[in-house]
This record gives structure tokens, C-alpha cells and sequence, in this order.
């Protein structure tokens, strides 16, 4: 029976590929066929002297905001300290530091806990006008639930972080949930597989509504809930590191072809209520907006070829479409809903009627771009979230790369990636208030402190997705500011402290001092113009 069911889908699938290009959008079909005529290194970082000449504050809508990133496992430090609780985070990297480059942890990180109102005055020296943060989940109700009781010396270090951003003249933007899950949730049901997430999701963000909400006027729900799910729960490599056995060997026992979409209905249903409970209890007296942050790198199709093209939207809707069809249209996309069937949960009708418009603004993190191309579509054994598209990606293209590939491996210079995503979403997803909430790149860990301090390459990166910024703007995109990742040098997840994104360096050697990168500076004159 289940082969049937299995047949039918494919059959399903072949039907629909047929008309695929045909009723795909206009807008995404158009960028990705054009897209591939300049898919080469040299087209990927474009000077043009106008667009430098027009690159300053005053060159972007009023109001528009410029900021730095970060987020509360990278930074905050005091793993023990201020009666925080466990997060997925602080028991990964100590059952496991053979999945983290260097074996190291976020116990210190920067230490902002301690360092904030120096940060604080870094970024008022620079001259952005926001910083995104996040708030610590264990940190807040240290067991996860109320029933652990609230935590006063949480909530007073918010507050004092909060209220120093405020007196400088800075705005909070304030992530709910940045990967780290309380550890008593995830050993008690958990967490993110068992519905019961939502409402200690519920309890915990009410505590953060009415604690900071008449200062805050920026929330997050979630921070990039398709690479927390993928990393997390189907290849593994990090907390709370559950794969299928088959795909990696150290890992937790966990089913990748199920549990990816188990855990993402359950952050959706979480957003959903989280909205919900804001728009109805706080909102109208607080006057604060709300959404959630998606990452998305851009995809090109390999050739303009109808095979590669759907790929394209397949790719697409299994990285971006995922959340961003439920909050617009109530329901997961046609891709998806085939090629997972059953193993993908569905909404109710009531469930789906409160995810649908549950955001005041978009969150968007960019970092690179890479070729999309079908696979033959088969009928797998072991079927995962990371094979169901039926899509892979690459950087080279005869032999010839997307683009640049000055840091990390992962990270190809691509500029041109930013624009066509926000206007793919401002096409696709009716131009909905977005934020670039994250975008940067990265340099060795190992550079000297003078070396590490000229970083040109993350002048020129920074510069060209700006212009590129500017243009979808110019085209009709509502975009409403730009944030950079990072502030300073932190822990990098995997990485640990091997890879740096800061626009200040840490001297990790000497005392977590912070110097300001040539990028600090560039960003100091860019936004005093």
C-alpha cells in the first residue's frame, strides 16, 4: 500500500512539472533564466560609480535603519552565571566538542553579559541606529516552564541592556529565539517534536512582552528556522544534533525524514500563537511590531533548461517557502505537500486561519548564492529532508565559480543574490515590510591582530549587497533597514572561534579586548554622511 501511495505521488509530481514553468511566478522564472547568463565570478561583484557616489545614510528612505546583529548563545557568555539554566547549546558543545572546529563553547563567548555597556558604546560610536539581540530562553524561566519559576536576575540583565541601548540612542530589535532551547524541555518531552513547545513558547515570550515591551518596539519570533531544523534535526551537526542513523554516525537517534517537519510545524504554530498574543494583549498599548527572520540564499538555476528551472522553485520552497507560504497563504507549498506526503504534518483549518498574515514585517539573512539543478526523481529507501526537493547545489559552473570566495567555504560573493531575493518576496509574497537582518561574510581565525584589522574584503562585501539593497528599493521593495553580522568576533557556532564575522576583533588571547576592523570605520564615515 504505502508503494501505491508512493507511486501516485511521483506520478503526481511528473503531472506538475509539466506545468510548472508555466504557472510558476512570473517574477522568480524571469530573475533565474537572467541570472544564469552572468553566473560567473566577474559579474558577481559589479562597481558601478554612480551607485557609489549615491552610498550614503541620506541615500535611503527616511527612517531607514542601519544596525548590527547578534545573538545570546555567540555573545552573552556566563553559561552559569545570573541563575541561567541549561541551553540545547551548553549541553552540545560539552557532550560533544568533537562537532565543534576547534572543540571550544559559548561558556564565555564575548562575555557581553559583563561587557554590555562598552558594546553599547562601540555601536554608538560607529553610528547605527539599532542592535539585534536575543534573548536567552533559560535565561528567562531557566527550566524552559513556569513551572521553574521566573528569573529576576534574567530579567534585570535584559532591562539594564535594553534601557543602556535606549540612553545611547540605539533601537532594540529583540530575537525571541535564537537556537538556544532550554535543555529541561528537550530532556523533559522534546521540546521542538512535541506540540507542548507551543505553550511554554506562549508562557516565556508573555514574560518578555510584558517585562520589555513598552521599550522594545522590534520582535523576532525565530531566527532562521530552516537552518535550526536542518542542522539540528537532519544532518545533525548541532544541538540538539538528531539525524537518522544511516546519515551520520555521531549523532542522537532521531528520524530526518520525519522529524525536520515536525519540529517546523511546531515553530510555526509557536510564531502563530506568539502573534497572536502580542496583537491581542499588548500590541495596541505597546505599539511594537512583530515577525520572524527566514534565511535564504539565493539560488540560480544550472541552465535555463525546464528541468533546472523547477529546481529552482523546488529548491526554493523547501528553504523559503516552508514558512513563507504558511504565513502568507495557510498552508505549506504544492512542491512540498507532493513530494513529502504523509510526512508532512497538515493544519487545521483554525491553525491555519492564525498562521496566515501572522507578521507585521519580514526578517531576511542573506549571505551568498549558489547554482540549483534536478536530480531524476526515484523512489528512495531512505528518504530525509535534504534529498525530498530532489535538488542539489553547487558553487561552480564549468568549472567557473558564482562568485568570489574570500572566507569561508560556504560563503561565495554574490551581490546581485540580495536584490533578486527581496524582490522575489516582494513578487512572490505580496511586498511585505522586510528587514535584512543579517549579511556578512568571514576571515580566518588565525590572522594576526594587524592582519585581522584591514579587512578590504568585508568593506567591498558590505558595500556592493548595500548598493544592492538600495536597488530593490528602488524597484518597490519595502525594505526597511539593514543589519550587519556581526558586531564583534564570537562564537561560531561549528566553527567556534576558527572563522570571524565582527566589524570589531576580539583579542581572544587578551582579555576579549575589542579593536575596531577597518569595516568599523568604514561604517562610521558611510553613516556620518
Amino acid at each position: 500500500m504505502m508503494e501505491f501511495r508512493e507511486s501516485i505521488v511521483l506520478v503526481t509530481l511528473l503531472l506538475f512539472t509539466v506545468v510548472a514553468a508555466a504557472t510558476a511566478t512570473a517574477t522568480a522564472t524571469a530573475t533565474a533564466t537572467a541570472t544564469t547568463a552572468t553566473g560567473s565570478a566577474s559579474a558577481s561583484m559589479p562597481t558601478h560609480e554612480d551607485d557609489e557616489s549615491h552610498l550614503h545614510r541620506r541615500s535611503f528612505p527616511k527612517g531607514f535603519i542601519f544596525g548590527a546583529a547578534s545573538s545570546a548563545y555567540q555573545y552573552e557568555g556566563a553559561a552559569k552565571e545570573g541563575s541561567k539554566g541549561p541551553s540545547i547549546w551548553d549541553n552540545f558543545t560539552h557532550a560533544h566538542p568533537e562537532k565543534i572546529a576547534d572543540g571550544s563553547n559559548g561558556d564565555v563567548a564575548v562575555d557581553q553579559y559583563h561587557r554590555y555597556k562598552e558594546d553599547v558604546h562601540l555601536m554608538k560610536e560607529m553610528g547605527i541606529d539599532a542592535y539585534r539581540f536575543s534573548i536567552s530562553w533559560p535565561r528567562i524561566l531557566p527550566n524552559g516552564s513556569l513551572s521553574g519559576g521566573i528569573n529576576k536576575e534574567g530579567i534585570d540583565y535584559y532591562n539594564n541592556l535594553i534601557n543602556e541601548l535606549l540612553s545611547q540612542g540605539l533601537q532594540p530589535f529583540v530575537t525571541l529565539f535564537h537556537w538556544d532551547t532550554p535543555q529541561g524541555l528537550d530532556e523533559q518531552y522534546g521540546s521542538f517534536l512535541s506540540p507542548r513547545i507551543v505553550e511554554d513558547y506562549h508562557d516565556y515570550v508573555e514574560v518578555c512582552f510584558r517585562e520589555f515591551g513598552d521599550r522594545v518596539k522590534h520582535w523576532i519570533t525565530f531566527n532562521e528556522p530552516h537552518v535550526f531544523i536542518d542542522y539540528g534535526y537532519a544532518s545533525g551537526i548541532s544541538a540538539p544534533g538528531r539525524c537518522s542513523s544511516w546519515e551520520i554516525g555521531r549523532c542522537k537517534n532521531g528520524d530526518s525524514s520525519k522529524e525536520p517537519y515536525i519540529v517546523g510545524h511546531h515553530i510555526l504554530l509557536a510564531h502563530a500563537t506568539a502573534v497572536d498574543l502580542y496583537r491581542n494583549k499588548f500590541q495596541k498599548t505597546q505599539n511594537g511590531k512583530i515577525g520572524i527572520t527566514l534565511d535564504c540564499n539565493w539560488m540560480v538555476p544550472y541552465s535555463d533548461s525546464k528541468s533546472n528551472v523547477d529546481a529552482f522553485e523546488r529548491g526554493l520552497d523547501f528553504v523559503f517557502g516552508w514558512f513563507m507560504d504558511p504565513l502568507t497563504k495557510g498552508d505549506y507549498p504544492f512542491n512540498m505537500r507532493v513530494l513529502v506526503g504523509d510526512r508532512l504534518p497538515k493544519f487545521t483549518e483554525q491553525q491555519s486561519n492564525l498562521i496566515k498574515g501572522s507578521f507585521d514585517f519580514i526578517g531576511l539573512n542573506y549571505y551568498s548564492t549558489s547554482y540549483v539543478y534536478s536530480l531524476p526523481i526515484a523512489n528512495t529507501v531512505n528518504k530525509s529532508y535534504n534529498t525530498d526537493s530532489y535538488t542539489n547545489q553547487t558553487a561552480l559552473r564549468n568549472g567557473i565559480p558564482i562568485g568570489p570566495m574570500p572566507g569561508t567555504q560556504w560563503i561565495y560573493v554574490y551581490p546581485q543574490g540580495i536584490q533578486d531575493l527581496l524582490l522575489y518576496t516582494k513578487t512572490k509574497y505580496n511586498n511585505p515590510v522586510m528587514y535584512i537582518t543579517e549579511n556578512g561574510i568571514d576571515s580566518n581565525g588565525n590572522l594576526s591582530l594587524k592582519e585581522a584589522l584591514k579587512d578590504d574584503v568585508r568593506i567591498d562585501y558590505y558595500r556592493q549587497h548595500i548598493i544592492h539593497v538600495q536597488r530593490a528599493i528602488s524597484k518597490g521593495a519595502d525594505v526597511r533597514g539593514y543589519f550587519a553580522w556581526t558586531l564583534m568576533d564570537d562564537f561560531e557556532w561549528s566553527s567556534g572561534y576558527t572563522r570571524r564575522f565582527g566589524i570589531y576583533y576580539v583579542d581572544y588571547i587578551d582579555g576579549l579586548k575589542r579593536y575596531p576592523k577597518s569595516s568599523a570605520l568604514w561604517f562610521e564615515k558611510f553613516l556620518s554622511k
